[in-house]
């Protein structure tokens, strides 16, 4: 990383969950991406999707862009039996169980989410930052912590996504 603009930082937290999630998918099949510790816990297959997902949604409207997953085919691609708006967000488990793709696709996507994630982030100044988003919320939502939301989402789940492969690997 270099500068130490909030932007930079920002731009370093993103890269940091494509090779994450890399490392948890790498070698696992189909029985693995889709095995779940318990009846409402989710998959690595889910967790690699929803994150993409959540980014791609939240990122490309701030950017004034549409999203990859539909601009680029992604949904297509994946075929996944949602409808095209569905991020994961509220899903049920049996939606969760539902989601599994070649994880070649599920980090394609995501890497091209990021890749737009990180054009955005180059077309913006710190100042931008303190700018309002979202005027729904007391107090109103600038872009500086829209950002950081989706980020924080994304480690969340990209920690989830390593442990459940901690799990997978010990089973």
């Amino acid at each position: 990383m270099t500068g130490t603009g909030a932007r930079t930082v920002l731009a370093d937290g993103f890269e940091r969950v494509p090779p994450a999630l890399r490392r948890a998918l790498e070698g696992v099949d189909v029985a693995g991406r889709t095995w779940r510790p318990g009846p409402r816990a989710n998959t690595l297959a889910w967790l690699v999707w929803h994150t993409a997902r959540v980014q791609d949604a939240q990122v490309a409207p701030l950017a004034g862009v549409e999203q990859v997953w539909t601009a680029d085919g992604w949904a297509a691609r994946l075929a996944l039996p949602f409808a095209a708006d569905a991020t994961g967000y509220g899903q049920s488990p049996a939606d969760v169980a539902r989601v599994d793709a070649d994880p070649a696709l599920l980090l394609g996507y995501l890497d091209a989410t990021t890749a737009q994630t990180l054009a955005y982030l180059e077309r913006i100044d710190d100042d931008d930052l303190g700018t309002v988003v979202d005027e729904e919320w007391d107090p109103p939502v600038t872009l500086g912590v829209r950002l950081v939301s989706v980020l924080a989402d994304c480690l969340e789940h990209t920690g989830q996504a390593a442990y459940l492969r901690g799990l997978l690997d010990a089973r």
